[in-house]
């Protein structure tokens, strides 16, 4: 194996990284350079052009910003309210109360919007005071804020979930969708565990007990919003239309929705759809980026010789896959989640398949996995919104973030090691 190719990738990645240089541009430039090893610099960066383009010809990707398009239509839409609400009064009385309504509703946020950042600066901006008003230390709301708003990227619809299937090959994307609900119900109900025990240690107050008649109403308010799930996903399921039908169909809604509530007016328009075509942008350069960078990792055999080192290790499925998510934990401190999904899933994929894992069940791992990236230091970009929203600082969120970080590496665990809690919902509805 000729390591010149992998230590330039890796030490000019890193480099650009620490140099501040936007992720995108530092994946182009590392992958150009490792091309110089064997190709002229005109060559290098014309086939590194190809690639970027060739990346984004896909009609499955169209999903992506019809979905961020979506998200921020609900955002601005006072959806994120109506979820709070009912949120508050099914889970407000326990203890911990507001921490918990935090986890439940960025869940409910997640499985409508799908997006973490999004979550976490609705979430932040709308429970932060109320917490900091209820004693609550600052730190903690944030840290709990955090990691609650990534449960959204597994509970469908998921943006990244769509950037998998593309990246693995062509992944049903019905059956990755269902295959993300029950771990990331697991992974919230483990954040709420974690939440509530911490909450109660430091004698945070709880609310009162909702009765039946609020608890109806502030149903009856969000279900709107909620309806949006069985429009999305049930007509992706029964096969009504495509994912990425779906997610022009939810554009539709939430605008509909949005004027509804009267919380969007004709003139806050031109705003939402500058600042999801900001994000557009954002999302689709990297993901025309790391399919550059990927197409040079098959390129120089990384992904062949990668596999042969680590089924020398072991053949143990469990084993490979333990491994993998070390892996997949390290990369996910310094890359963010699109590249990696991107990179990495050609190189792991295969391994696993040989194994016997299924593709859907690899998903949901690496998804996780590195959902708990984006809530660490130095390029974890959910960790930065929910920082700022809070207005404190990493230092301080660091030590309320562990034990919740401990509690997603728990759920991560059990989902690796039992398949079934992926796959048992696809395979119910045979997809």
């Amino acid at each position: 194996m000729d390591l010149l190719p992998v230590i330039v990738l890796i030490v000019s990645f890193v480099v650009l990284l620490l140099a501040a240089v936007p992720v995108a541009w530092s994946i182009i430039i590392s992958a150009i350079l490792t091309l110089l090893i064997d190709v002229t610099p005109l060559s290098a960066s014309a086939v590194i052009a190809q690639r970027l383009g060739a990346g984004l010809d896909s009609f499955a990707l169209l999903a992506i910003p019809f979905f961020i398009l979506s998200g921020e239509l609900m955002n601005k839409g006072g959806i994120a309210n109506r979820l709070i609400a009912f949120a508050k009064t099914l889970v407000g009385a326990l203890p911990g109360g507001l921490a918990l309504i935090n986890v439940f509703s960025a869940m409910l946020m997640g499985a409508i919007a799908g997006s973490a950042m999004a979550s976490a600066s609705a979430m932040g901006s709308i429970l932060g005071p109320e917490m900091k008003k209820q004693g609550y230390s600052n730190e903690f709301g944030a840290a709990v804020n955090i990691t609650s708003a990534t449960t959204g990227l597994l509970i469908p619809p998921s943006n990244v979930l769509i950037v998998y299937s593309l990246a693995s090959g062509g992944v049903s994307i019905a059956a990755l969708f269902l295959a993300g609900y029950i771990p990331g119900i697991l992974t919230g109900f483990f954040l709420m565990v974690v939440a509530a025990i911490w909450a109660k240690s430091k004698g945070y107050q709880k609310a009162k007990r909702s009765s039946l008649n609020e608890v109806f109403k502030t149903f009856i308010e969000a279900l709107p919003s909620l309806f949006m799930l069985f429009i999305v996903i049930g007509g992706i399921i029964s096969g009504v239309f495509t994912a990425t039908e779906a997610s022009a169909i939810a554009v539709l809604y939430s605008l509909i929705l949005g004027f509804v509530y009267k919380e969007i007016k004709f003139k806050n328009l031109s705003e939402i759809l500058f600042d999801s075509s900001k994000i557009t942008a954002v999302v689709m350069l990297l993901i025309g980026a790391s399919m550059g960078m990927s197409w040079v990792l098959s390129f120089e055999n990384l992904p062949q010789n990668l596999s042969q080192a680590i089924l020398s290790i072991s053949d143990s499925k469990v084993v490979v896959i333990l491994l993998i998510n070390a892996i997949l934990l390290f990369v996910g401190i310094f890359m963010d989640m699109t590249p990696a999904v991107l990179i990495f899933t050609p190189i792991f994929l295969p391994i696993v398949k040989t194994l016997g894992v299924d593709p859907v069940h690899f998903g949901i791992i690496m998804i996780l996995n590195l959902c708990i990236g984006l809530c660490t230091p130095p390029v974890g970009s959910v960790l930065f919104v929910g920082v700022g929203v809070a207005n404190t600082t990493i230092e301080k969120v660091i030590k309320p973030l562990l034990p919740l970080f401990l509690a997603m590496v728990l759920a991560l665990i059990l989902i690796s090691v039992f398949p079934q809690i992926s796959l048992w919902l696809p395979s119910l509805f045979d997809v």
